[in-house]
């Protein structure tokens, strides 16, 4: 019986140990091109003064098309892996 408080307490600090280390970031694997510009395994918001928006997508996630510079407003529109789009009113692009 007097190994159960040193087991627990191994099984406690594995535990703690655990919470403790941060997660790595999430981005999404491959390339996004905003009017031509390359990102590479893409995370979070990109904006583009030209007009119109090309956006291809050879990433593993969902490209979202918003019409505001900073990923809100209205969604015109989605670009899924593998697919290029052209939008007349977007102005920034998010992927998770």
């Amino acid at each position: 019986m007097p190994r159960i408080p040193a087991t627990l307490a191994v099984a406690t600090a594995a535990a703690l140990l655990t919470l403790s280390v941060p997660s790595a970031a999430y981005a999404a694997n491959g390339v996004l091109y905003v009017n031509g510009q390359s990102h590479v395994n893409p995370s979070g918001c990109y904006f583009s003064y030209n007009w119109p928006l090309a956006v291809a997508n050879h990433t593993d996630e969902i490209a979202l098309i918003f019409d505001s510079p900073d990923c809100t407003g209205a969604n015109p529109g989605f670009v899924y892996p593998g697919e290029q789009k052209i939008s007349e009113f977007g102005r920034s692009v998010y992927v998770h």
